[in-house]
C-alpha cells in the first residue's frame, strides 16, 4: 500500500479544517485537488475515509486512525531526514526555499553569498510564492522554507506542524510625494494620515488588514482610492502624486525616486519570518540557511551607504545641496532598484541605519521611532488646490489643507 505524503498532508489539513474549501486554502490547492487527494486516498486503503455532514465533511473512524498515523509518519519522515544529515557530519544537502520579490531582490543575494561561503555543499533552490501563501507553501511540503511576512495586527494562523522563525522587525512610516514633504519636527497621528488618499492592498491580504487595522485602532479610517498589491507600483504612484503609502526601510531600498518619509505617531510594524517545519529546524542545512537569511536580513554599512547614495541621488542636486528648494517628483532622477519582481501585498531590527529620503527628509530606521521628519501646521505651507495642479490627499470639507501632498 502506497500512501503519498501530499495525499497524508491534505486528510491532515482536512481534519483540523472540516470543509474541503478551507483545507484548499490553507494548502494553496483548488478543493477540486483536495477531493482527488482523498479520493486516491480512499483508492489505496479501500477504506471510505470522509463522509459529507451538511457544508462541513467528517472523517470516518478509519479516516481518523490513518490522520493520526499520518501525522507520525511525515514527522518520521522529517527526523529521518535530519538524522541523516547530522550521521553525515557535514552541512550538505539540497533546499527549496519559497521567496516572495522583495526577498529575492534584496534579502536572498546577501543570504546566499554568506552561506555559499561557510557551507558550500548546500544547494538552495529557490521558488517564487505568494507572500501570503507562505506558511501554507511549507505546510503542504512543497517547498523546505519559506520567507514570509507576519504583521501583529493581522498575524498569519498558527500551526504546530510549522514555526515562524523572525528575522527582522521593520516600523512603518508613510511614503508621500518628495516635493511636498512636511518639515515640521512632530510625527503624523494615524488618525489624520486617514484623511488623505490611500494606496493599498486589498483588505483581503494580511497587509492591507493590517493596515487597515491600525487606522481603526487610531480612530480613523485610510480612504483608500487605489488597491495596488505590487509595492513598488504603489511607491511610484506616490512618486506620482497619486496619494499615500506605507513604508518601511526594505521597501525604500526597492523604491525610492520621488518619494519622502514621514514618521507615524503609531507603532506598526511588519515582520518578515522564515517559515520552516518544526521537524526540519533540526537539519543542519536548515540551521544554516535560517542563519544566512538572518544574517542577510540586517542592515548593514555596505547597504545603507548604497541606500543613502540612491536616494539623494532621488532628491536631486538641490535638496543634496540643502539649499531649501524642494524638488517635485517629475525632477527625481531614478535610483537603482533590485532585480526581480517587487512585493506583492506586502518588518526589530538587530542594527539601525538612517536612510536619508529623495526630497531630504530622513526616514525612521527599521524598529526605531527614528528621526522626526514632522507634519506641517494646519492651513499653513501650500493650500490644496492653489499649484493648480491635481490634489492626492485631499481632506473633508472644512478641514485646513496640510502642506502637502499636493502635487503641481
Amino acid at each position: 500500500m502506497e500512501l503519498p505524503g501530499v495525499q497524508l498532508r491534505t486528510l491532515l489539513e482536512l481534519t483540523r479544517s472540516r470543509t474541503m474549501t478551507a483545507a484548499a486554502t490553507a494548502l494553496g490547492y483548488t478543493p477540486g485537488a483536495v477531493s482527488l487527494h482523498i479520493a486516491a486516498l480512499e483508492r489505496a486503503t479501500g477504506t471510505e475515509l470522509v463522509r459529507r455532514a451538511g457544508r462541513r465533511v467528517e472523517l470516518t473512524d478509519a479516516g481518523r486512525t490513518l490522520a493520526v498515523h499520518a501525522e507520525r509518519i511525515l514527522g518520521a519522515q522529517a527526523e529521518a531526514v535530519a538524522a541523516l544529515e547530522r550521521a553525515r557530519g557535514e552541512v550538505a544537502g539540497r533546499l527549496r526555499l519559497g521567496v516572495f520579490g522583495t526577498a529575492a531582490a534584496l534579502l536572498l543575494p546577501p543570504a546566499l553569498r554568506r552561506l555559499a561561503a561557510r557551507h558550500p555543499q548546500v544547494r538552495v533552490v529557490g521558488r517564487e510564492v505568494d507572500v501570503d501563501q507562505a506558511y501554507a507553501e511549507v505546510l503542504a511540503g512543497r517547498v523546505d522554507l519559506a520567507l514570509g511576512l507576519d504583521y501583529p495586527d493581522a498575524p498569519l494562523a498558527r500551526d504546530g506542524a510549522v514555526e515562524l522563525v523572525r528575522l527582522r522587525t521593520e516600523r512603518f512610516s508613510l511614503a508621500v510625494p518628495a516635493g511636498r514633504a512636511p518639515r515640521e519636527a512632530a510625527p503624523l497621528p494615524l488618525a489624520e494620515a486617514a484623511a488623505y488618499d490611500w494606496i493599498l492592498p486589498s483588505a483581503g491580504s494580511y497587509y492591507g488588514r493590517a493596515i487597515r487595522t491600525a487606522c481603526r485602532r487610531a480612530g480613523g479610517e485610510p480612504r483608500v482610492v487605489h488597491e495596488v498589491t505590487d509595492t513598488a507600483t504603489s511607491l511610484a504612484m506616490v512618486g506620482a502624486g497619486l496619494g499615500v503609502a506605507p513604508l518601511t526601510g526594505l521597501m525604500l531600498r526597492l523604491r525610492s525616486a520621488g518619494i519622502a518619509a514621514v514618521p507615524l505617531r503609531e507603532t506598526v510594524e511588519r515582520h518578515i519570518v522564515v517559515a520552516v517545519g518544526t521537524a526540519a529546524r533540526s537539519r543542519p542545512s536548515v540551521a544554516a540557511l535560517i542563519a544566512a537569511l538572518r544574517a542577510g536580513a540586517e542592515p548593514d554599512a555596505e547597504t545603507d551607504t548604497a541606500s543613502d547614495a540612491e536616494t539623494r541621488s532621488a532628491a536631486g542636486p538641490e535638496a543634496e545641496a540643502g539649499d531649501g528648494r524642494e524638488p517635485g517628483p517629475e525632477a527625481a532622477p531614478g535610483p537603482r532598484v533590485g532585480a526581480g519582481r517587487p512585493e506583492r501585498h506586502t518588518q526589530g531590527s538587530a542594527r539601525t541605519g538612517r536612510t536619508a529620503s529623495p526630497a531630504g527628509v530622513t526616514a525612521p530606521p527599521d524598529g526605531a521611532a527614528g528621526p522626526r521628519a514632522g507634519r506641517p501646521r494646519a492651513g499653513g505651507g501650500q493650500s490644496a488646490g492653489s499649484s493648480g495642479g491635481g490634489h492626492a490627499g485631499r481632506l473633508p470639507s472644512g478641514t485646513a489643507a496640510r502642506a502637502w501632498p499636493t502635487v503641481g
